[in-house]
């Protein structure tokens, strides 16, 4: 809990490596400045880029440093110039600027966003990246409508979630992938037409079984270098790739020829720190996910909780696949 002095604790990791050197430490998050607001935050989301930041594989500028790029709270302060909140509002914020794993921090206050009342501090920061991200997947990487086929991979994880159910309600066929079957069940709950056990099928094969030789429209493939090639595969002419994670590792360099050799493929790798840049854009990503969450086209899964100082048993969960829908540390 916090001082009368201000200080409070936080996660921080002083060189990168294994969930080890995530240390829970005392920290001073300071007074907000022009443009900020300090947060207190009721829960935090676990995402998969704050293992990237870990290792090092997305390096941040300096070290000590704070990980975690997802959390809800209330506003305690703010500073000179901020109009778009104020001390005691409810909000929540995915993206940049990293540092979300704290008990209290200080924010832009153009990254943040009001939280409905009735959306309450764990089910936001378990939904705030992953929803925003299945929204610029099915709105900006590829207009998905009526009669579009794809296929999601991990279709029973936190991002997979929440796309499966949002892409049928808007007129999507949706093929997913499984390590096994009790993930495959999931998949199926959340919305899936199709599931392919991908350790004991071949997943381009089946596909064009599915789609009756033709291939999906769009491929969404948050695994990276294990599925990135046979997600090419499962592609129509001109179809798209989507790759927007590398939970398998990082994908081989490969000469673009490729893409014209398997049909004139489109291949995109987003972020939605670019697709959320302008506060109005920001505003679009969170308004949507809100009014399907609170419609309950798309359920929000917090199945998996930890105290924020256990963040490194988080991170191995995380990391062993022992996780579905998603993971939210409290506060």
């Amino acid at each position: 809990m916090s001082t009368a002095s201000g200080t409070s604790k936080a996660i921080f990791f002083h060189e990168t490596g294994g969930p080890d050197v995530l240390r829970w430490e005392d920290h001073t998050p300071g007074t907000p400045g022009p443009g900020e607001a300090l947060v207190r935050h009721g829960a935090v989301g676990l995402n998969f880029i704050d293992v990237y930041h870990r290792t090092g594989l997305y390096p941040l500028p300096s070290l000590p440093a704070i990980p975690g790029m997802e959390g809800a709270g209330t506003v305690e302060a703010v500073g000179d110039g901020v109009t778009e909140v104020r001390p005691g509002d409810r909000v929540a914020y995915a993206g940049n600027p990293v540092g979300a794993y704290a008990e209290r921090r200080l924010i832009p206050a153009h990254r943040l966003v009001a939280l409905p009342d009735d959306i309450d501090f764990v089910t936001a920061a378990g939904m705030m990246l992953r929803g925003m991200t299945a929204r610029y997947l099915l709105y900006g990487c590829y207009p998905v409508t009526e009669g579009t086929t794809m296929l999601v991979h991990a279709a029973a994880g936190g991002v997979g979630s929440l796309v499966v159910p949002w892409a049928r309600h808007l007129g999507a066929t949706v093929i997913g992938t499984a390590g096994d079957e009790s993930k495959a069940e999931r998949a199926r709950a959340n919305g899936c037409q199709h599931v392919i056990l991908y350790r004991q099928e071949d997943v381009a094969t089946r596909v064009r079984e599915l789609t009756d030789g033709r291939g999906v429209d769009v491929v969404y493939d948050s695994v990276g270098q294990a599925t990135f090639m046979a997600s090419l595969d499962c592609l129509r002419p001109m179809g798209t790739m989507v790759s927007f994670g590398q939970s398998s590792g990082s994908v081989e360099p490969f000469n673009p020829a490729l893409l014209a050799a398997k049909g004139s493929l489109f291949l995109t790798r987003p972020s939605l720190m670019h697709y959320t840049a302008k506060r109005d854009d920001l505003l679009a990503h969170a308004r949507d996910l809100f009014d399907v969450v609170r419609a309950g086209i798309v359920q929000v899964q917090v199945n998996q909780t930890f105290p924020l100082a256990q963040a490194a048993d988080a991170h191995r969960a995380l990391e062993s696949r022992r996780t579905t829908g998603s993971t939210v540390l409290l506060v």
